[in-house]
């Protein structure tokens, strides 16, 4: 039986990396390392916990000891590495949290990995990034896997500097490692610190919904579960030392997309057309917001055969339809400090 960690596994795109490796390989023992800060979330994995072959552990990345102490006791095979702060915002008001994180966590785990792993052979150290490291694009264009890194916020920066170190284990001391980096994902179990949940939640409850600037800044989307194939072919299939960019070919500006998410409450909701429409306010910008992105998949979708299986009106109805079935769970999520919080940073200015 091979033991894998997969870190960050009770955030967004963890929970489903860790259903799906639960469900489709019982034959793994798949351990979930997560330490539960305010977007991580067991409830994201009520129906795998009792699973034979799963098995969580509440740790800090950020202790360097431990992390090597927990490779030691469980002789991991491989790693997938999802666990970062993520949220650009928060990166702006509290950089040191995500250099910590990001920087000193992906580090820690390279040299437990380094130091534990005493034959590289069949083993595998696979990055999970974000097309945020790549920077800005114009009104055309598409980020490769040989893009330059240009990050413009703290967020990025960090995810440049881990991915960067990854790649330096690899050189330096052969580490079997891969990286991916990816676009917007959107789904269910989202944190509503993000735009689509948020949008959700507000519109539900006649909130506003905050657009920053003009909206006219476009993003790549990529429905979480189509992400969590892809991880799974990568960590299975892709070639050492290599990088893959994983998007969704789905490019939508900011205001188009609420739009469009407007138009699906309220046929959802039983509002008349247009109601929602009346809640979208536009906030200041957010400082060194970057314009465009866009990834270009065609290396994954060449190499290893993968795709995006859901168009964006398919997976956004999917997505609106899971959070109004979920009330529970949005309600404990956006519940205390968070609900303060949001409301503090998107007020109308």
């Amino acid at each position: 039986m091979k033991t894998i960690l997969i870190t960050g596994g009770a955030g967004f795109i963890g929970s489903h990396v860790i259903r799906r490796f639960v469900k489709k390989y019982p034959d793994y023992k798949i351990v979930n390392l997560d330490n539960l800060t305010y977007a991580g979330n067991l409830a994201n994995l009520r129906d795998v916990e009792k699973a034979p072959n799963y098995e969580f552990v509440r740790a800090d990345i950020t202790a360097g000891e431990l992390m090597k102490a927990l490779f030691k006791k469980y002789r991991f095979d491989g790693v997938i590495h999802l666990a970062a702060e993520s949220h650009v915002d928060r990166s702006i008001s509290s950089p040191m949290e995500f250099i910590y994180a990001n920087i000193v966590g992906t580090v820690n785990l390279l040299n437990a990995a380094r130091t534990v792993w005493e034959d590289f052979s069949e083993k595998r150290f696979y990055h999970i990034s974000t097309d945020e490291v790549y920077g800005s694009l114009g009104a055309t264009g598409f980020f490769y896997e040989n893009t330059s890194y240009d990050p413009r916020s703290p967020y990025s920066a960090s995810k440049a500097s881990s991915d960067h170190l990854v790649r330096a284990y690899f050189h330096t001391y052969g580490l079997p490692t891969v990286i991916s980096n990816c676009s917007n994902n959107y789904g269910p179990f989202q944190f509503p610190e993000k735009l689509i949940p948020l949008a959700i939640h507000n519109i539900k409850n006649n909130k506003l919904i905050p657009v920053y600037g003009k909206g006219e800044n476009i993003r790549d989307w990529l429905y979480v579960e189509d992400h969590a194939v892809a991880i799974d072919q990568i960590y299975h299939e892709g070639k050492i030392g290599d990088t893959y960019n994983i998007g969704g070919h789905n490019e939508w500006k900011n205001i188009d997309l609420i739009h469009l998410l407007c138009e699906i409450m309220d046929r959802k909701l039983k509002r008349s057309a247009g109601t929602s429409k009346n809640l979208i306010t536009y906030v200041k910008d957010r400082a060194g917001h970057d314009l465009r992105y866009a990834i270009d998949s065609g290396k994954i979708q060449k190499e290893l055969g993968w795709k995006p299986s859901l168009q964006f009106a398919e997976g956004l109805e999917k997505t609106v339809e899971w959070y109004l079935a979920n009330e529970e769970w949005m309600k404990n999520v956006t519940s205390g400090d968070y609900q303060k919080y949001y409301e503090h940073q998107y007020t109308k200015r």
